[in-house]
């Protein structure tokens, strides 16, 4: 297993992200963040935390489940969320962008919570391979593997982005 991201990057990416985020979206009033379950959540609320502290608005965040939407399971019973999108700039936040399969997910979740005005995508970690025309707006890093890698990225105490081999997945 190799580190690639230390605590103390972690933390900077996810400030960066946070300040470009603020940046670009002139009124926060209408920001709502969709951490996608389960690490998306955590980046999802330490985005939220910086965005309190630089300009002290309290942005409203929600996990979402996305398995009802995936095309590669059939699940009957899965948490949606009670929320009214529409209108509302949502940041889709998860930790890795992959195929993009999961952020297609995420948007068929969203459109059935309403109309919002923008979706954007927030992530950690670009590792490529996409099978779907999806790019996020907010990158922490650009991490091209291979197919046979996964990235783990761990939040727990900061602890960081690792890169496992195949043979380490097994």
């Amino acid at each position: 297993m190799r580190k690639l991201v230390d605590a103390e990057k972690l933390v900077r990416t996810i400030r960066r992200i946070s300040h470009e985020i603020i940046e670009r979206n002139g009124n926060l009033d209408k920001l709502v963040l969709l951490g996608i379950m389960k690490n998306g959540v955590p980046m999802a609320n330490l985005i939220k935390e910086n965005i309190k502290k630089i300009e002290n608005i309290d942005v409203p965040t929600y996990e979402l489940d996305i398995t009802g939407y995936r095309d590669d399971k059939h699940v009957d019973s899965f948490d949606k969320l009670d929320v009214d999108l529409t209108g509302k700039t949502v940041i889709v936040v998860d930790d890795v962008l992959f195929t993009g399969r999961t952020v297609r997910a995420g948007m068929d979740a969203i459109i059935d919570l309403g109309r919002p005005s923008k979706i954007q995508l927030a992530v950690l970690i670009d590792r490529g391979h996409r099978e779907l025309p999806i790019r996020a707006d907010y990158v922490g890093k650009n991490m091209p593997t291979s197919l046979e890698e996964l990235v783990k990225v761990n939040f727990n105490d900061n602890a960081g982005v690792f890169i496992l081999s195949k043979e380490e997945k097994n």
